[in-house]
């Protein structure tokens, strides 16, 4: 049986604890809530539209939103894997009375929302109905 020295033994532990921790750094910081980032809702564009909905997170929680037609301000709150949007005020811009609505049930939608996962560059609020968002890498 050969022998291999105790000093060898510690110093393939520590290289192993030194890999695992250095590996699972990135993954754990890619599943943290978006603060300070910008992402786009993962929907089509509407009908004569190039918009589609997006959030620019800060990273206290202050959310700058721009929907299908309206835009405005509101705040997010999270703890863990939980989170709460309130809106704030809401501009209406002149635009199709759908797309106004569109905007309004995507402002409820998000209200409702209560928890949310990230998995890489894609973050799902879930609430009544998930709202499936694609953070912004450019």
């Amino acid at each position: 049986m050969i022998s291999i020295p105790r000093y060898c033994h510690h110093a393939a532990i520590a290289l192993t604890l030194l890999a695992a921790a250095f590996g699972a750094g990135p993954a754990r910081a890619q599943e943290e809530f978006p603060f300070g980032l910008e992402m786009t809702l993962d929907a089509a564009r509407q009908p004569s539209s190039k918009r589609v909905p997006n959030l620019e997170i800060g990273d206290n929680g202050e959310v700058v939103l721009e929907l299908w037609c309206k835009g405005g301000k509101g705040q997010f709150s999270v703890a863990g894997n939980t989170v709460i949007f309130v809106p704030g005020a809401m501009q209406d811009r002149p635009c199709p009375p759908d797309r106004a609505q569109a905007d309004d049930e995507l402002i409820a939608v998000l209200s409702d929302v209560a928890t949310w996962k990230r998995q890489g560059d894609l973050v799902t609020l879930i609430g009544a109905k998930p709202l499936r968002f694609r953070i912004n890498t450019n």
